[in-house]
């Protein structure tokens, strides 16, 4: 007896076949209840195809061993020329203005910002229960702590442990049904997490900015290139532009929310939790508003150049375009400046 079920999926897989070796350049039809599928290619290497139910169907193959590793050079080197690209001038010119318009305003967020938290008992100071220390010789270093106020809470999101919770999740996910997306996905996040804290670091050992904590004067000082051995000894003085917490955090969702379009919480989630840490950091006076722009776009393009050489496309008919739009606003109330922040998608 045929099974009609069993037929559809074949010939959808064929199709699907085809357009690959055909080049992706014909479009056809998929059957929206086609959730996923796999095929072999001739040449050997296997995929496994995501069919998104809006044209869209995502093609992985299994992330070699630490490619995490060794994709860093040729993803570092994609973010690089990006820069020099005509497209990316609007984004230049926005991070130019956010940052510039952002410096005039620093020193009146951080005052009504911690004016805020104070009135409304949101303790700046960071305060961990350590859970698991390891000694080594007479120094404590801290494996695993746990906040004891809200603050501290926002601000250890930005750390990077969610993001590497999510994707040891994924990995453990993966292995177990030898799912290539949450495979590939866990491996775009430990790239992310590298990209970002090697770039990050690079710009804050160039820049030299003042935290809040640390100021000398108002919006702080900027000392480019401070030597090696005075901003590991006060780094502190040094380290506020850009915000690597900041630049991790969008990487992560960004990445999250390319391979996973179909969990449509992972963005307002992700943004609101972004959002209340930049609040954290500006309160316990390690970043300035300032900081943000360019952290944000550092880490949305360096997840999309990750997501761009781990994941495929196989072609994309009546696939549905998302637009997003963030701005800044100001206003007065009481001699005090309030910053605000609008997303639009």
């Amino acid at each position: 007896m045929l099974n009609l079920g069993s037929i559809k999926n074949h010939l959808c897989s064929a199709i699907l076949l085809t357009t690959a070796l055909a080049g992706y350049t014909r479009v056809y039809k998929i059957d929206p209840l086609v959730k996923s599928d796999t095929t072999v290619i001739p040449s050997g290497k296997k995929e496994q195809l995501y069919n998104m139910g809006d044209g869209r169907i995502f093609s992985y193959q299994k992330p070699k061993a630490f490619g995490f590793i060794t994709n860093l050079p040729k993803d570092a080197g994609g973010m690089v020329s990006s820069v020099f690209r005509k497209q990316s001038l609007p984004a230049l010119a926005w991070v130019a203005g956010s940052t510039a318009v952002l410096m005039l305003a620093d020193q009146a967020i951080v005052d009504g910002v911690q004016q805020f938290s104070a009135n409304n008992h949101f303790h700046a100071e960071e305060d961990y229960t350590h859970l698991i220390d390891i000694k080594s010789g007479k120094t404590e270093i801290s494996i695993l702590k746990a906040p004891n106020n809200i603050n501290t809470a926002f601000y250890q999101a930005g750390q990077g442990f969610p993001g590497l919770i999510i994707g040891l999740g994924l990995y453990a996910y993966g292995k177990i049904h030898k799912d290539y997306r949450a495979l590939s996905t866990a491996s775009q996040l430990a790239e992310t997490f590298f990209l970002m804290g090697a770039e990050t670091q690079l710009l804050k050992r160039i820049t030299g900015r003042e935290t809040p904590g640390e100021a000398t004067q108002k919006g702080g000082a900027w000392h480019f290139f401070p030597s090696f051995k005075e901003f590991q000894n006060h780094t502190p003085k040094y380290d506020a532009f850009s915000s690597g917490h900041l630049a991790t955090m969008i990487s992560t969702i960004t990445v999250l929310a390319e391979n996973y379009p179909e969990k449509k919480y992972i963005k307002p989630v992700g943004y609101t939790l972004t959002a209340l840490t930049a609040l954290a950091m500006i309160n316990n006076g390690v970043h300035w508003a300032s900081d943000y722009p360019l952290a944000i776009v550092m880490g949305y393009a360096c997840a999309m150049q990750v997501v761009k050489t781990s994941r495929k496309i196989l072609f994309s008919s009546h696939a549905k375009k998302t637009s997003y739009n963030l701005s800044y606003t100001f206003s007065y109330s009481n001699g005090r400046m309030i910053p605000g922040i609008i997303l639009k998608f």
